[in-house]
């Protein structure tokens, strides 16, 4: 049985609203005002409930680098931004193996992602365990700027489908 202390905290953000203009590739979208606005009070929601990361995985897509970046300036904290095109191209499983190979021995560690890769990977990790109203709550959708926070009891190398509880999910809106 683990103890308390060798808990990991795996925090799946999904990107801020970004814009949607014809032509442009997709890859190279930007925040809107109300995006940066989210994705600053997601920054903000991180600090406020003590959630730091010790690494943080983010796709390579400009509206995903721009969502770490205006949560920063809201107060979210880490040491290590790790950018993985892996995070924009792969699915579930891809993303899965991303994590595995790259938290090595952190405790707590946000991977800021797409729809509908993070919600999907949300669901699978935690297969209905943890938090009753997060589950509810985060059955409703999981739109921009949501987040999942999921609790996991063992070594990243072993995370797998249903492995995790879902402790809390949130909408951040600034």
């Amino acid at each position: 049985m683990s103890r308390v202390s060798d808990d990991r905290t795996l925090v799946l953000l999904r990107h801020a609203k970004a814009e949607q203009v014809p032509g442009k590739p997709d890859h190279d979208r930007e925040l809107t005002d109300r995006g940066a606005r989210d994705a600053a009070a997601a920054g903000t929601w991180l600090r406020d409930e003590g959630i730091v990361a010790e690494l943080v995985i983010c796709s390579t897509s400009r509206r995903t680098r721009q969502t770490w970046e205006f949560a920063a300036r809201g107060g979210a904290h880490t040491e290590f931004v790790e950018y993985r095109r892996s995070v924009y191209q792969s699915g579930t499983s891809g993303i899965l193996e991303t994590i595995r190979e790259d938290a090595g021995e952190v405790r707590t560690v946000v991977l800021v992602g797409h729809a509908p890769t993070i919600p999907d990977l949300a669901s699978g990790l935690t297969d209905g365990q943890g938090s009753h109203d997060a589950h509810v709550a985060m059955g409703e959708g999981y739109p921009t700027c949501g987040l999942a926070v999921l609790r996991y009891a063992g070594d990243w190398p072993d995370l797998s489908a249903g492995d995790c509880d879902l402790e809390r999910f949130h909408v951040c809106r600034g």
